[in-house]
């Protein structure tokens, strides 16, 4: 195009002059806006370097850019997209689409830490211009193709983080779908954002236009009458649309300064290339969005008079790559009608068969058509002869009467019958009738709205009104099979060869379990690693995938990894295919998935809010999964540093737990206990010694987390003496410590009875001490959930909290125990689970087994002295000695005559009961009871 003369517009402008003297009675500000608008057409069109402006996922656009670029065969392409995406452009041959293209920062440098991670997408489709112009350039030889926009650095530089959340009531809100989320929360870059920003506007045209939403405006009055438009035509409205909305765009004008800045981004860099390659402007197409096509900065065209300075980049380092993407997810991200995209891809399939245009495909891509050998390439073709001046095609257009397409009642019909051939799949009673109904509603409901053929959308509001009565019977809507029957939820994928290392590495580490791995299906995988060895690498894998990736990537169905066992069978369903976006962004954290999971347990365990329990849960995690001796050694280490720090008991539990798990683990599995853990044992033991009064006052502290401290202390108290520990330490903690709660109280007892410093005896009695005083027997429940809790440090004491227990239902009245008996079950079910086995052992052992027996059964602890303990009835005339001695002689003797004793055996006879030996020599008895008293407990007693 050699450009347009003078005065082309000049018509125009006449009318739209005359009309804002009409209806604004005189001129003023709408007469600006008008020939303002007319001035944008104006000045885009004569501009030398032919501008192409387009609306993201508009099939009118993708045709109008397939037919140009046969036409003029540009020699350079300039694409706004971010300029550092263009490396990944011919990766796309390797994808189905639609996909993405992603630029991705972990680490960022010049951004606020809680931004991470950044993430910037840009989706593409089939029948999208920029596709069509980068398959053009990518597989014509001699076309370069250069992306013009801010890099991805640049979109966080400039863009404000918040953004306006979406009202669930919008009738555009994006579907609550799992293809929803492909994207997830990065901020989309978009060609063509073709919407208005002023809301009255937008009302007045959905109003007018009798459609309930904007894509079904676009669809109506700018997609269709465009669908056959030739170019001149095509550009001029495009530019008119883009000036229209953006001269009435008050909005935020933060937003604005933002494009201004994006528009002189681009034509400062398209000057730069033409400048270094001295291309003529002639030979060159700039595809961009119409919003940006019809600017007014002074940068705008290649003899621009203004000057941009491009801020340099931070220091965040950026990785890219290709995600998968959906119609679904490109709805969501940027607020588009459900089925949009559908609708608009089943457009583009019927606007390229009714206009014969032959649209381009990248070679080799998935789904297109081999190319015959003979036929003529793009690149082969003619080079186009110059054309004439453009002449004004906006003023006809403007002023042609709507073109109304006729019915076709074959494809009407042939919509009614699938529609209610789907919902009676779907659960719905749906017969004939209402497949006649939703025909003639579709053909009265375009009657109503000014149209003579019924629209998808048409179609789809006859189809809720006929066939959704009161409920939906299964999973999907009508609207939802609407949307489908029209074309579906495309689900884009990117091959192998496109994937980053990471990605492909898990792939041929799983090979061995001959899955399709890349389908969207959940797969079953069976691994018998006792029969097949080498699957134990593939089952390494899975639990790494499970640990990192979201929940149903890869799940267990049979099979689990516990510290020191070996796997034996497992089953897992696998679904990579379906959270292949997850995959692919662990791809860019690192180049194997041993190191990236290895960098999320150093920067859970050294994050700002690490307390020591999840410090050792991070040592449990490299142990189990990576196998890192050297990674367990270096966290167990920092757990060390993070206990000494706290100043609570409310990590205690947690602690206790897996510090037990891990000891367990390498004393059976280890020659020596490494020398973190017993530094770590060392340090906790001094740490909740002096923690311990305090706890035991502290409103804040649970009995739960008391518990916890004293069976580190108590469980621990072996290990920590043998390392150099004074038990002292512990004495004066719990001498000084005074709890005044109820249960702490009862903790503290126990904690005495351990230390030797209370008998039972004196426990008991102050136990029925507590069932006698009026004043404190409503007090009494509470003293319970203490012992129940004590059980966690001294559970030598589960038979004395069965009788405490069962002296409460005996005695409490039942306006204190019924109220009691809720708070006991909710205790032992959230804070005491794992110790209620313990109690109902110790049950099991004292109360009688059989039911006839319950009658004559009395308590142990009720029984006198001497009597028979332990609950079980003595059989009469049963043996009251030890008979196995006497039934076998010979083995007596053969040991009697081995030590050295030479002895006889006394006769048998009915003396008294129990042994003998402590009333013959009293000394002794006596002399170990004085060694008793005074000797200090050896260590790991």
């Amino acid at each position: 195009m050699s450009g347009t003369p003078e005065g082309t517009f000049e018509v125009l402008r006449t009318q739209l002059r005359e009309a804002a003297a009409t209806f604004a009675d005189g001129p003023g500000a709408l007469e600006g806006i008008l020939l303002g608008m007319v001035d944008d057409v104006d000045r885009a069109v004569r501009e030398p370097l032919e501008v192409f402006p387009v609306c993201h996922h508009s099939p009118a656009s993708a045709v109008a850019m397939a037919r140009r670029l046969r036409e003029k065969q540009p020699k350079v392409v300039y694409l706004e997209l971010c300029e550092d995406m263009a490396p990944l452009l011919t990766e796309l041959r390797n994808c189905r689409l639609p996909v993405a293209v992603q630029a991705y920062a972990t680490d960022v440098d010049g951004f606020p830490a809680d931004w991470a991670p950044l993430s910037v997408v840009a989706p593409i489709t089939e029948a999208s211009a920029e596709y069509q112009a980068i398959a053009y350039a990518l597989d014509t030889p001699g076309v370069e193709l250069v992306l013009v926009d801010r890099s991805s650095d640049h979109v966080f530089q400039w863009d404000a983080r918040a953004e306006q959340p979406v009202s669930p009531d919008d009738p555009e809100a994006p579907p609550a779908e799992e293809e929803a989320a492909l994207h997830g929360d990065a901020v989309g870059v978009e060609i063509g954002d073709l919407r208005p920003r002023f809301a009255e506007l937008e009302e007045h045209l959905l109003r007018h236009g009798r459609v309930r939403h904007w894509s079904e405006w676009w669809h109506q009055y700018v997609e269709l009458p465009l669908g056959d438009a030739d170019h001149d035509t095509y550009r001029q409205v495009m530019f008119l649309i883009g000036s229209l909305f953006r001269r009435l765009a008050p909005g935020d004008p933060h937003r604005m300064r933002v494009d201004e800045d994006r528009e002189r981004h681009m034509w400062t860099r398209m000057r730069e290339h033409l400048a270094v390659t001295g291309t003529d402007p002639a030979d060159c197409l700039y595809v961009c969005g119409a919003f940006h096509a019809a600017s007014d900065v002074e940068e705008f065209g290649v003899h621009g008079a203004g000057t941009f300075e491009i801020s340099p980049r931070s220091g965040t380092r950026w990785l890219h790559g290709l995600i998968p993407s959906s119609h679904t997810a490109i709805e969501a991200q940027f607020g588009l009608a459900s089925g949009s995209v559908s609708i608009a891809a089943t457009l583009w399939a019927k606007n390229l068969k009714r206009t014969r245009v032959k649209p381009y495909r990248l070679t080799g891509q998935a789904g297109t058509k081999k190319t015959t050998p003979g036929r003529t390439t793009p690149g082969t073709t003619p080079p186009p002869a110059p054309q004439a001046p453009t002449a004004d095609q906006l003023t006809g257009f403007l002023r042609r009467p709507p073109v109304l397409d006729q019915l076709d009642e074959a494809e009407l019909l042939g919509w009614s019958v699938d529609i209610v051939r789907a919902a009676r799949r779907s659960g719905y009673l749906a017969s004939t009738a209402d497949a006649i109904a939703v025909f003639q509603t579709s053909i009265l409901l375009a009657g109503m709205r000014d149209r003579a053929k019924p629209t998808p959308y048409d179609f789809q509001d006859a189809a809720v009104t006929c066939i959704e009565k009161d409920a939906v019977p299964g999973r999907r809507d009508v609207r939802r099979l609407v949307e489908i029957m029209m074309g579906g939820d495309r689900i884009g994928q990117v091959g192998y060869d496109a994937l980053p290392p990471l990605a492909r590495d898990v792939h041929d580490r799983l090979a061995p379990l001959n899955l399709k791995l890349q389908q969207r299906s959940v797969q079953r995988a069976l691994l018998d690693i006792a029969g097949r060895p080498e699957l134990e690498a593939c089952s390494d894998v899975l639990w790494m995938l499970r640990y990192l990736m979201p929940r149903g990537a890869a799940r267990p169905i049979m099979g689990e990894r516990q510290l020191g066992e070996r796997p034996i069978q497992e089953s897992w369903d696998l679904a990579l295919g379906t959270h292949q976006r997850a995959l692919i962004e662990l791809g860019y954290e690192g180049v194997g998935i041993e190191q990236v999971l290895e960098q999320r347990l150093r920067r859970r365990a050294y994050g700002p809010q690490a307390t020591a329990a999840v410090v050792l849960e991070a040592v449990e995690d490299a142990t189990l999964y990576l196998r890192s001796r050297r990674l367990a050694d270096e966290l167990g280490a920092h757990a060390l540093d993070v206990l000494a720090g706290e100043r609570s008991a409310d990590g205690a539990p947690e602690v206790l737990r897996r510090v037990r798990r891990l000891l367990a683990h390498y004393r059976t599995s280890e020659p020596a206990l490494p020398s973190w853990i017993e530094s770590f044992v060392k340090t906790g033991y001094a740490h909740y010694c002096t923690l311990l009064p305090m706890a035991f006052a502290d409103e804040d502290a649970t009995v739960r987390q008391v518990g916890a401290m004293l069976g580190f202390l108590f469980s621990m108290e072996g290990l920590a003496l043998s390392l150099g520990c004074d038990r002292t330490q512990l004495e004066l903690a719990v001498m000084q410590s005074h709890p005044q709660e109820p249960s702490k109280v009862a903790l503290l007892w126990a904690a005495q009875v351990q230390l030797g410093r209370l008998s039972r005896e004196e426990l008991r009695a102050r136990c029925d001490e507590l069932l006698g005083s009026p004043l404190l027997l409503p007090a009494y429940p509470r003293y319970l959930s203490g012992f129940v809790h004590a059980l966690e440090p001294v559970p030598a004491l589960a038979d004395f909290v069965v009788e405490a227990v069962s002296n409460a239902f005996g005695r409490l009245p039942d306006p204190v125990l019924l109220p009691w008996l809720p708070t006991l079950i909710t205790t032992l079910r959230s804070g005491g689970a794992d110790l209620a086995p313990l109690l109902i052992r110790e049950a099991g052992r004292i109360f009688p087994g059989r039911l006839a027996a319950l009658d004559e059964w009395v308590p142990p602890w009720r029984e006198p002295s001497g009597a028979p303990r332990g609950g079980r009835t003595v059989r009469a005339g049963a043996s009251r000695g030890v008979a196995l001695p006497a039934a076998h002689p010979a083995t007596c003797d053969a040991v009697a005559t081995l030590l050295g004793w030479d002895g006889a055996w006394q006769p048998e006879t009915a003396g008294p009961e129990g042994a003998t030996l402590l009333a013959r020599h009293p000394e002794t008895a006596a002399a170990l009871e004085v060694l008793l008293a005074t000797a200090r407990p050896l260590p790991g007693r």
